[in-house]
C-alpha cells in the first residue's frame, strides 16, 4: 500500500525547516492595519450625565450643536482635551458631538487653543491608534483644522510630531485605487492617504522652520511642500 506522504509545518530559520518533510510557513501577519478596540471615553461619561451645555439642533443643512452658553466664555481647559478624547466614539450621538464639538471650539477658541495643546496630545494619540478608518479620518480634519485654529498652534504641535506621527507613516500609502471609476471616498475626503499627505503639508506650511525635519524624522519619504 502506498503511504500518503504528510508535509508537517514549521517557522523559517528554525532546525526542522532544513528537514525535508517540514515546510517552511511565512509569518504571521503583524496587524499594524487591524482595528484596535478603543475603552470607554471620558467625553461619554461627561455627555450621559449633561455636563456639556449643549443640545441637538436640526435645521435644513442638517444637524447642528445648539450652544447653551457662548462659547468664547466655555472653559477650554476642561471642554476641549474631553472633546477631543471623544474623536475615538463611532456611534451616534457621541460620535456627532464630538466631532461637531470640536470644530466649534476650534473655530471660535483663538488665543485659548495653544496653552491647551499638551493636554490634546494624548487624546490625539489614542484616536489614530484606534486603527479604525472612520477615526483616523475624523482625527485628520480636526489635525488640519487645530493647525489653522490659532497663532503659534502649528509651531507648539512640532515638539509632539513623535507622539502623532507614527500612525501616519503606517497609513500614508493607504490610497483607494478605483481604476477608471470615480475614487467617491477621495470626493467626501475619506481617503486616509490623502488625508494624511494634506495634514503633512499643513503642518510643514504653519509649523515654523523646524516642521520639515522633524516631519522628515517621522515619515521618511515625505516630501517638502514647500522647498521644491
Amino acid at each position: 500500500m502506498l503511504r500518503h506522504k504528510t508535509e508537517l509545518k514549521t517557522l523559517g530559520f528554525t532546525v526542522k525547516s532544513t528537514m525535508k518533510n517540514y515546510e517552511v510557513v511565512g509569518p504571521p501577519p503583524a496587524g499594524a492595519f487591524k482595528m484596535r478596540p478603543s475603552k470607554p471615553t471620558t467625553f461619554r461619561k461627561f455627555y450621559e450625565r449633561g455636563e456639556f451645555p449643549m443640545a441637538l439642533e436640526h435645521d435644513t443643512k442638517g444637524n447642528r450643536i445648539a450652544w447653551k452658553v457662548e462659547i468664547e466664555k466655555l472653559d477650554y481647559h476642561h471642554l476641549l482635551p474631553l472633546f477631543f478624547d471623544g474623536l475615538c466614539e463611532t456611534v451616534h450621538p457621541y460620535e456627532f458631538f464630538a466631532r461637531q464639538g470640536v470644530h466649534d471650539l476650534l473655530e471660535h477658541g483663538g488665543p485659548k487653543i495653544q496653552p491647551v495643546i499638551p493636554q490634546l496630545i494624548i487624546p490625539i494619540k489614542n484616536a489614530l491608534n484606534t486603527r479604525n478608518h472612520q477615526v483616523i479620518c475624523t482625527t485628520l480634519k480636526v489635525l488640519q483644522h487645530l493647525v489653522i485654529s490659532g497663532d503659534m498652534v502649528g509651531e507648539t504641535l512640532v515638539q509632539f510630531y513623535r507622539q502623532i506621527l507614527p500612525i501616519f507613516n503606517i497609513f500614508k500609502n493607504m490610497n483607494i485605487n478605483s481604476g477608471d471609476g470615480i475614487d467617491y471616498s477621495q470626493q467626501k475626503r475619506e481617503n486616509i492617504g490623502h488625508l494624511i499627505e494634506e495634514t503633512l503639508k499643513m503642518f510643514e506650511m504653519y509649523g515654523g522652520e523646524n516642521a520639515y525635519i522633524n516631519i522628515k524624522y517621522m515619515v521618511p519619504t515625505y516630501r517638502s511642500c514647500l522647498n521644491n
